[in-house]
């Protein structure tokens, strides 16, 4: 079973990017895998080739294609990212728009409708919010939040929901208060990777 750990922070050592060390140590060793998006240096922008590959009428992009390589090859996707507006970072957001395409995490058949190609895969949500759960709760951000990653584009891939375990108050002063947060918002994704009980 390998997992994919994913995040997208320009400081790699943030609090995204220590959660998602923390939570690469706590999964199986050896199969278990981070991709900074950022040091990688992946560009995100959508441009004319990821267009006409969309359409089929091009060439995928080779740096494209050796995302889809790797995710070839994984049972869980876990994305850790800060919320920026409420939503992901552009730069995992382009990851995204570059990567699950038409041709590879679905199909689109004129004739007999969408096929949604990532059955496989299980997609788990890490998001580091600087707000309070209750602003979230209050406004309806969390909602909007999950729906349209977990309904808009893991659902449309057709890959299973995971754990969805928010960090809230991430820049709270209080780092013992911070460190049990994240710790918790861990051990429940590790858990769900791992298919082991939650733990209370």
């Amino acid at each position: 079973m390998h997992t994919l750990v994913v995040t997208a922070h320009p400081d790699r050592d943030s609090l995204t990017a220590r959660i998602a060390r923390q939570l690469q140590g706590a999964l199986q060793p050896g199969v278990t895998e981070v991709l900074d998006l950022a040091a990688d240096g992946f560009d995100p922008r959508f441009g004319s080739a990821d267009r006409d590959a969309y359409r089929g009428t091009g060439h995928v992009p080779a740096d494209v294609l050796r995302q889809q390589h790797r995710l070839d090859d994984v049972d869980h996707l876990v994305l850790v990212f800060p919320v920026y507006w409420w939503s992901m970072p552009a730069l995992l957001k382009g990851w995204i728009d570059r990567v699950f395409i038409n041709g590879w995490a679905f199909d689109i058949d004129p004739a007999g409708g969408t096929r949604r190609n990532l059955g496989r895969l299980t997609v788990h949500l890490l998001p580091v919010a600087g707000d309070a759960a209750g602003t979230y709760e209050r406004h309806g951000y969390e909602q909007a939040l999950r729906t349209q990653i977990e309904h808009g584009i893991v659902d449309y891939c057709g890959a299973q929901r995971g754990a969805t375990a928010f960090v809230y108050e991430s820049e709270r002063d209080d780092a013992d208060a911070r460190r049990g947060i994240v710790d918790d918002a861990v051990a429940r994704v590790a858990d769900a990777v791992l298919g082991t009980e939650p733990r209370p």
